[in-house]
């Protein structure tokens, strides 16, 4: 049996409403075999438990692990070469990405959430080539590396069967190339193809072997509207279903997303998932940024969950999701770091700071982002995005000890007044050098800089000895193609929201290969 006692000055259940959060003042709570049993006054609890291993101080300050609601990648499309492009260039501009071993790479991005105070990861795993027997050793490492670290996660491997570059069919957009472009794109994207069939063996493969693993969970992901077809959506529902498992998928991330629906049912993308059925609790919709009025009404309707990924959205012009709405209409929206926050890491703290001041809009009615609605996002509602739903998001009896202590003295040096909430101080002034310890199922997995299951340092070193090798013949002849790609792919879109056909580019390079 394992126990700790947690004392705090604070701790915070989670949010009450959008401008109350529940709050316990010198208290402490008591996990056994990584459950909350008790939360209680700190001097009875105390005496209560007083063989139980203690952690934390009068300076704690005792929250809900956060949930990263939408992830994908380790080390960033930056560091691997890739500058923020609009969206729709930037699978393109990702084409000569160097390869890194994935147990190595799910650990870099891994370190940097959970020492943002990241408790679980909903892990959305893609673009791996086949087979599916490649395929499943990719998950497998991935799955492996959060296992080991002791955080919670998610994964989904994301099902794409269609349109695998731009918003058509692939063997159309490459006739209209020249024909050595065509023929290599071609080639490049048939790796890719993956049968349906495939994308559903590995989910029961995954599930099977997911058996009596405690901090990880297999889920569903159709990729975006453009990528699946309604017989694949239909599928994967059917699949979702069955198993009881939710599902998250992007949607109308961009203006040429939201164009690609109307032309492919004459709706939004939201009016034909309603039509396919897919609504509901257990779907979510990542991103969400181009959603009409009546898109949000339906999705409250019928109970639909939301991603926000406010960083991402940004950085690939995509726009800024309307977050006052979907609070309106009480829609559930969790958070996202996506491919990585605004400072080019997973730092979740800096990420709440990011939404609740970006959706700040003009005047002075209360339709703006609060302290307390950011943490219920970044949490609670973040954890019904996930198979582990109401067992992780809360500091509550008989949920998980997914739990993070922050330090209200370090975050807040030299003063800070009461005038001012405790968590809106802390929300607003928390770096990630105020996280004192991290515990994931009652398990100490971070704690005063450092892990206590993985070497940081030496798995730094593994990833730069690695990349410091010359790059392989397979990754310079990815790099040449996505070079020689990308102004056909932005001559497609350059007409798009329009209807007008742009005329094929003369030659140049992306700006990504200029010296």
């Amino acid at each position: 049996m394992s126990e700790t006692l947690i004392v705090a000055g604070w701790i915070v259940n989670g949010a009450a409403d959008r401008h109350k959060a529940e709050i316990l003042r010198d208290a402490a709570l008591y996990q056994r075999d990584g459950v909350i049993v008790e939360i209680g006054p700190r001097d009875a609890m105390e005496q209560k438990y007083r063989h139980a291993l203690r952690l934390g101080s009068p300076d704690t300050v005792l929250m809900p692990g956060f949930v990263n609601s939408h992830h994908h990648v380790g080390l960033t499309p930056v560091q691997l070469g890739s500058p923020d492009y609009a969206l729709e260039l930037w699978f393109a501009g990702r084409m000569g990405a160097r390869e890194i071993d994935l147990y190595l790479d799910t650990l870099y991005s891994a370190f940097e959430m959970i020492a943002s105070g990241i408790t679980t990861v909903q892990h959305i795993h893609g673009w791996r080539p086949g087979p599916l027997d490649a395929v499943h050793r990719a998950a497998s490492r991935v799955l492996d590396a959060y296992r080991d670290l002791g955080m919670r996660a998610s994964y989904s491997f994301a099902v794409r069967d269609q349109n695998l570059l731009v918003y058509e069919a692939d063997d159309d957009f490459a006739d209209r190339l020249p024909p050595d472009i065509g023929e290599k794109l071609r080639a490049h994207l048939r790796r890719f193809r993956i049968p349906l069939s495939d994308y559903l063996q590995l989910f029961d493969t995954l599930t099977r072997e997911n058996e009596g693993h405690a901090l990880t969970a297999i889920q569903l992901a159709p990729a975006n509207l453009h990528w699946c077809s309604d017989d694949t959506l239909l599928a994967l529902k059917e699949k979702s279903d069955a198993h009881g498992v939710p599902m998250h998928m992007h949607l109308v991330e961009t203006a040429y997303q939201k164009e690609y629906a109307r032309r492919r049912s004459g709706k939004t993308a939201v009016g034909h998932l309603a039509d396919l059925g897919l609504l509901g609790p257990s779907l979510t919709l990542g991103h969400g940024v181009w959603l009409t009025e009546a898109d949000i009404e339906t999705i409250a309707h019928t109970g639909t969950c939301i991603c926000h990924n406010c960083s991402s959205n940004l950085r690939l012009r995509s726009g800024v999701a309307p977050l006052n709405a979907f609070a309106r209409h009480g829609v559930t929206v969790g958070m996202g770091l996506d491919e990585a926050g605004i400072n080019e890491d997973r730092d979740m703290l800096q990420e709440m700071r990011l939404a609740l001041n970006v959706h700040r809009t003009p005047g002075m009615d209360d339709d703006v982002p609060t302290c307390p609605q950011i943490l219920r996002m970044a949490s609670e509602d973040g954890a019904r995005t996930t198979p582990f739903g109401a067992r992780i998001g809360r500091l509550e009896e008989g949920r998980l000890a997914d739990l993070v202590l922050m330090n209200w003295k370090t975050a807040t040096w030299p003063y800070q007044d009461d005038d001012v909430p405790m968590l809106d101080a802390l929300m607003m002034r928390a770096k990630t050098n105020a996280v004192d310890a991290v515990m994931i199922g009652g398990e100490v997995v971070y704690r005063d800089g450092r892990f206590t299951r993985v070497d940081r340092d030496a798995v730094l070193e593994d990833i730069a000895r690695a990349l410091s090798k010359p790059r392989t013949e397979d990754e310079i002849a990815r790099r040449e193609l996505g070079r020689a790609v990308f102004p056909h792919v932005k001559a497609f879109y350059d007409g798009y929201l329009t209807g007008e056909r742009v005329a094929p580019p003369e030659p140049f390079y992306a700006p990504s290969s200029r010296v």
